[in-house]
């Protein structure tokens, strides 16, 4: 049973290309942190994710999402890759991405090639930020576009990180504890 606040994004309905990246070992972790590789947000950013897509679309292009809804047993395992508060939120203070209102995404060109953003997801250094000059002007241009389909279906952006989008005022939603192990494969996960 699905978590009363959370929609399940799918990729056919919502016209969007779905990679989890920590549903995968290829991540800042360098292990699968997501046991359950369903891609999920809060139904008011879900309905903001639905007219990014139609907004891409109209520009031609389509939306990837990397990382939506995060369970806060797996924002434990990233901070403990990376105790980066710039990058990754404290645990304690809890993730927009564990109100299921964070999502991250990048654009796909007409033929379903990611556009060169100056760096890749979740590359924790100053040359991710929006509007950092040490870009290429393709890849400041690609990151404005991106801006401009977030924030015109009603996101909000963060400085550091150019994938990185969450509805405005996140933090009047609360935390969501949702998964599917159980607790002795939480116990393991977390060891």
């Amino acid at each position: 049973m699905a978590h009363p606040d959370l929609v399940e994004i799918e990729a056919h309905r919502f016209e969007v290309d779905i990679h989890l990246v920590y549903a995968t070992a290829d991540n800042l972790a360098g292990r699968v942190i997501y046991q359950d590789s369903r891609c999920l947000l809060h139904r008011d950013a879900a309905r903001c994710l639905w007219h990014a897509s139609a907004i891409a679309q109209l520009a031609g292009y389509r939306l990837r999402v990397l990382d939506a809804y995060r369970p806060p047993y797996a924002q434990q395992l990233l901070w403990r890759a990376l105790p980066d508060s710039q990058y990754i939120s404290d645990p304690s203070k809890g993730s927009h991405h564990s109100r299921g209102v964070a999502v991250d995404v990048t654009l796909l060109d007409s033929q379903g090639v990611p556009l060169d953003m100056g760096t890749g997801f979740d590359d924790m250094r100053d040359l991710s930020h929006h509007f950092n000059s040490g870009v290429s002007t393709d890849a400041q241009r690609h990151r404005l576009l991106l801006l401009g389909i977030m924030m015109g279906a009603g996101f909000a952006r963060i400085a550091s990180e150019w994938w990185h989008f969450e509805l405005p005022a996140a933090e009047r939603y609360p935390l969501i504890d949702y998964h599917h192990l159980s607790q002795r494969e939480l116990s393991a996960l977390l060891d």
